[in-house]
């Protein structure tokens, strides 16, 4: 296929309006966060990717990563420590070769290299250890389906420079957080340890040497893997392998005393406060970077693909991609299941509605109208001023209609009447018994915090 990336958005919103039906009931405002991309020189002030929006940071004691989006192939899949024979690299990595110049670029799978890299290069670790999060697009290639989209969106969180299990339990617990915060209640949790690279090498050899002795049972995807990833195997879908994989050597067997005490601590710190879990010897991860911890919340809701967040400890990545040795632990939580969660679980995505809607019956009140909208947008109230279609600004009725629909605490009238006497209606709409009210244009700052606390 010939692909662009794009270098605005606008046509793209307005392609998404058109196959969602969005204008079928009138107009929308609608606004947009995400990168876009020019192929051009990199130079201050300008590059290939850049955000139009900045996103405040939110929650995790630290501050926002924008890592690139597009990466040169070979550092992604080598220097990076994906390796050559991992899911991601054999058949998920979007890659295509640049047609400006002949790179080989791929659009980013996951976002936890990228983060580690950008702290490298700005040098962040250097007074101790740093919270960081994000909030961006990934991308692979695979078949579309329910909860595996080509190109969909994570929020993360990376805790680099932490090297106990104090950390680990951290950021497990802070996607529990999230879970009772947004009414979620059927989501488990699994657990595993990868140990430390000795440790997996032990199990890698006997895992090898017990599947070969059961060539016969394996299907053609587990014998391509016998020899380059075999611990992969472990998480085939095949119903015909399940017992001869539950059979399998398992890695906490190979564990040492250290690797061990660091995955007990996790667990006793799940138990002190009252969290489920259970352990999953099968549960691996695609990245050759993890070390340790790995776990998963999962929901029973969305079918096979029902996890929703996934992460684990990865002490080795910041070496390998250059950095002086330092520990991290992190995860990744797909935005669009959380949402196609919310659904199935029958709750609504919270919405924050404005605080008033100004009604205009006429284009002659225009003047005094968005002057008074700004001033009270200036004193913090979210305010939405009515805007005509093709046909004009519609009557009064089909205006408060829409007032109301917007969910906002107060219509704004700016009649004729009113601005004779340089004055604007406030009626409520959320409380059938409270009376509206006459309020000065000259004085709107006097005003203003009645409707914010009212």
């Amino acid at each position: 296929d010939q692909l662009t990336l794009r270098p605005e958005n606008t046509a793209g919103v307005v392609r998404a309006a058109i196959e969602h039906s969005m204008l079928y009931d009138g107009g929308k405002r609608l606004f947009y966060i995400g990168p876009m991309f020019r192929h051009e020189r990199p130079q201050r002030g300008r590059y290939r990717q850049f955000y139009q929006v900045g996103v405040e940071a939110l929650g995790f004691g630290g501050p926002e990563v924008d890592a690139e989006v597009i990466l040169m192939a070979r550092a992604l899949w080598r220097d990076l420590g994906l390796g050559e024979v991992t899911d991601i690299v054999e058949k998920e990595m979007y890659s295509f070769e640049d047609a400006m110049n002949g790179d080989k670029l791929t659009l980013r799978p996951e976002n936890t290299a990228g983060v580690v890299r950008a702290a490298i290069e700005h040098s962040m670790l250097y007074d101790g250890g740093k919270r960081l999060f994000y909030i961006g697009p990934m991308f692979r290639h695979e078949r579309p389906q329910r909860g595996r989209y080509r190109q969909f969106h994570q929020v993360g969180v990376e805790a680099l420079g932490f090297g106990g299990p104090e950390a680990d339990a951290e950021v497990i617990l802070m996607a529990r957080a999230l879970w009772r915060d947004l009414g979620l209640a059927d989501v488990r949790l699994e657990i595993n340890s990868l140990g430390v690279p000795d440790e997996r090498r032990a199990h890698r050899t006997a895992l090898m040497a017990y599947f070969e002795t059961h060539a016969d049972q394996l299907d053609a995807e587990a014998k391509r893997r016998l020899h380059s990833n075999p611990l992969r195997i472990l998480d085939t879908k095949n119903p015909a392998m399940q017992d001869l994989v539950d059979a399998a050597p398992q890695l906490i067997g190979f564990l040492g005393d250290a690797s061990l005490k660091h995955f007990d601590a996790i667990r006793a710190a799940m138990t002190a406060v009252g969290q489920a879990y259970t352990v999953n010897p099968r549960l691996v991860r695609g990245m050759d970077y993890y070390t340790h911890t790995v776990f998963e919340w999962i929901s029973p809701k969305l079918g096979a693909q029902g996890t929703v967040c996934g992460g684990g400890r990865y002490d080795g990545l910041v070496e390998m991609i250059g950095g002086k040795p330092a520990p991290g632990v992190g995860w990744g939580m797909g935005l669009e299941r959380v949402l196609d969660l919310l659904v199935q679980s029958g709750i609504e995505v919270p919405t924050t509605p404005p605080d008033a809607y100004a009604v205009l019956p006429d284009a002659q009140a225009l003047s005094s109208t968005i002057a008074t909208v700004e001033a009270l947008r200036a004193a913090g109230l979210a305010v939405v001023m009515h805007a005509g279609g093709s046909t004009g600004l519609g009557g009064m009725k089909s205006q408060f209609k829409k007032a109301d629909a917007s969910g906002a605490r107060f219509a704004l009238v700016f009649g004729g009447d009113e601005l004779a006497q340089g004055m604007v209606t406030v009626k409520p709409l959320r409380d059938a018994g409270a009376a509206q009210v006459l309020r000065p244009l000259a004085a709107v700052a006097d005003w203003a915090h009645e409707l914010r606390n009212a």
